[in-house]
Order: C-alpha cells, then sequence, then structure tokens
C-alpha cells in the first residue's frame, strides 16, 4: 500500500519572536508548526502539516469518556553547526506502537512517523536552539476521535506531534517519597505504556507529597509495597557504594530510553549496573550506614535528576553530596552524544538535515 503525500500548510507568521528562550517554563509554548494523521476507515490517512492552533472535536469523542489515548517524549538537539539530531527516535516510535496495541489503538506506520516528524523538524528549524540544555521537546501522541459513548475501542482516531522548547526540566536537586499506600501500576495493567491515564493517576498522591515538601514520589509494587520501581515521571538508579542498581522492565515499569543508554555507558565506562528489584528496607539500611552514595532519576524531559533526599515512614535520609557524582558523570557523556560533542559509538543520533 502506498504511502500517503503529507500536505504542508504553513503559518502566515512565525510567533518565535515571542518567545523568550531564555525564561522557558517547560511544555508552555509551542512551535508554529503540528504534523497530524487520521485514522478512518481501517487506515491512516491526510498526513498534514499545518499552523498549531486548536482542534475542533464533538463532546462524544471517546478520548474523552474511555480515556483511549497514549503519547511519548522525544527531543531535537541542534549542534554549534546548526545541525539537528533526534536521540534513538526509533525507540520511541516502537514504544508509543506498544503503547497503542496495549490500548486497542491501530500502530502508526514508521515511514510515516519518520517523513512527518522530520517535515515537522525543518520547517520549525529555527524552534531549535544550540547549546547544551537547550533542546526541542517533541511530543507525538494519539486520541480516540470517534463520536459515541458505547464502552468500546474507538474505530477512528488522531495521530499529532507538537513541539515546545525547552531547558532543564527541574533545577536543583529533587527530594522524593516513597510510596507506602498509593501505587502507579498493577501486573498485568498498563504500567509499562505511556498512556495518559497512568500520569493523570499520579498527580493527587504527587500533590500530598509536595505539601509535605517533596517534588516527587518513588512508587513501590503494589502487592506489598517493599519494592521500589519508579521516580514520578522518571526510571530510577540507586548508587551503592560504586555499584549502580535499577529496577527491572516488567508490566508495571516505563522501558526508559534514557535508562537503558545509562545502562549502555554505564557499562562501556567500567561501571557495574545491577538490574533487579530494589527493596526499601535495603535502601534504608544502605542510607543508615553510609553505602548510599546516590539516587537520581533519568528520564526524556529530565535528562537526570539528583535526588537530595528521601523520606519513608516519616523519616528523612539526606544523601551526601558527591563531588565526582555519577549523576553528573553520566548525564555529561549522554548530553556530549545528543549535542553531537561526542563519538555516537552506538548509531544512536538521528541527523535531519
Amino acid at each position: 500500500m502506498s504511502q500517503p503525500t503529507i500536505t504542508v500548510q504553513k503559518a502566515s507568521n512565525s510567533r518565535i519572536d515571542q518567545v523568550d528562550f531564555d525564561n522557558l517554563v517547560f511544555g508552555n509554548v509551542f512551535s508554529d508548526h503540528m504534523f497530524e494523521c487520521d485514522y478512518k476507515d481501517g487506515k491512516w490517512q491526510n498526513p498534514t502539516i499545518k499552523p498549531y492552533g486548536p482542534l475542533t472535536m464533538y463532546p462524544s469523542a471517546k478520548v474523552f469518556h474511555y480515556g483511549q489515548a497514549v503519547f511519548e517524549g522525544m527531543k531535537a538537539f541542534k549542534d554549534d553547526n546548526g545541525k539537528v539530531f533526534l536521540f534513538r527516535p526509533a525507540d520511541n516510535l516502537n514504544r508509543i506502537n506498544k503503547s497503542s496495541h496495549r490500548m486497542a489503538i491501530p500502530e502508526f506506520p514508521e515511514d510515516l512517523f519518520f517523513d512527518g516528524l522530520t517535515e515537522l523538524l525543518k520547517l520549525d528549524r529555527e524552534w531549535v536552539k544550540p547549546g547544551l540544555g537547550n533542546s526541542l521537546y517533541i511530543r507525538p501522541f494519539v486520541i480516540a476521535t470517534q463520536n459515541g459513548v458505547s464502552a468500546s475501542p474507538s474505530t477512528e482516531y488522531k495521530f499529532m506531534i507538537i513541539l515546545s522548547p525547552a531547558q532543564a526540566y527541574y533545577t536543583g536537586d529533587v527530594k522524593v517519597m516513597i510510596a507506602e499506600k498509593f501505587s502507579r501500576a498493577a501486573d498485568g495493567g498498563v504500567g509499562y505504556a505511556k498512556a495518559a491515564g497512568n500520569y493523570g493517576a499520579q498527580f493527587y498522591p504527587t500533590n500530598l507529597a509536595r505539601e509535605k515538601g517533596f517534588q516527587q514520589i518513588i512508587w513501590t509494587d503494589a502487592n506489598e509495597h517493599k519494592y521500589l520501581e519508579e521516580a514520578g515521571t522518571m526510571n530510577i538508579f540507586f548508587r551503592i557504594n560504586d555499584q549502580l542498581v535499577t529496577a527491572p522492565n516488567n508490566d508495571r515499569i516505563l522501558d526508559g530510553i534514557t535508562r537503558k543508554s545509562l545502562i549502555k555507558l554505564a557499562e562501556r565506562e567500567g561501571v557495574g549496573v545491577e538490574v533487579r528489584q530494589v527493596s526499601i528496607a535495603e535502601i534504608v539500611e544502605a542510607a543508615k550506614d553510609g553505602s548510599l552514595k546516590e539516587i537520581f532519576g533519568a528520564g526524556t524531559a529530565a535528562v537526570i535528576s539528583p535526588v537530595s533526599a528521601f523520606s519513608y515512614n516519616d523519616t528523612v535520609y539526606t544523601l551526601p553530596v558527591m563531588e565526582h557524582s555519577f549523576a553528573k558523570k553520566f548525564k555529561s557523556l549522554l548530553m556530549n552524544i545528543q549535542y553531537n560533542l561526542a563519538e555516537d559509538m552506538y548509531g544512536w543520533r538521528y541527523a535531519i538535515d
């Protein structure tokens, strides 16, 4: 089956001169154009790049009633020569299709994804600012658009990509609270998918943590609340002495692209990584005896976010300040690859032009 041709409707005027790129709030500003493609009659059709703007939908669209919505998070980077790169974009496509499959949403074609994304980035390339820490956050997502409130999968969907200039996601270290009651996901559920509802369900417990002075929650297993799994919107790593430990992927934990990149870089640098269950008891004991050197989150938006302290059972454990931290080391190694400042040994960079 031939791929449909992408229609391009250019914005009459750019809004880029209205943006203060030195004072961005993450995810609040969007570029001039967006990509959209509709699924109807059993196929993806009418791919279009058009000026960024509102959608018109009926209130009976199924996304509003049954939550059929998945998304991804990626970034574009610009090097000192003005070239634009993506980082492991095929992994993002594979993951959104895996998420779609779990939510009974049709998968999106690879060729159409890369063609649409490439054309969109070429059109809005001036929104990608050079310099370490600057990037263009890319949000592909799919929503169910069929009208009707019957409890059944939609037969119509809209796939979209929007772009948002970004700086650092978190500023400073993060204080986290270990979940003792609430769960992010359970066995057999949709925890491994980037389904919109996964994130909506996090907001209430996270608000409770913030009221106590913590920015994020470390989620624990739903069965016993004994094992540590993710931190807010990030995968999480623990440094015990000079060994890194992180929880294994399963149907509760997102297959983080930053996470698996850091594991590969750690192995290259001779740092041992154990992928196994991590118990609360182990981490509390390590904090008490001084062997717990670092905790940090890893994700596309945050890159790496060091944790300065964690709370469990109403006790706060403060982590030591490390002069040569793994968090700083691996963030630098990763970003040097992303910004074309170092050799890409793994073929992770994807050039746009």
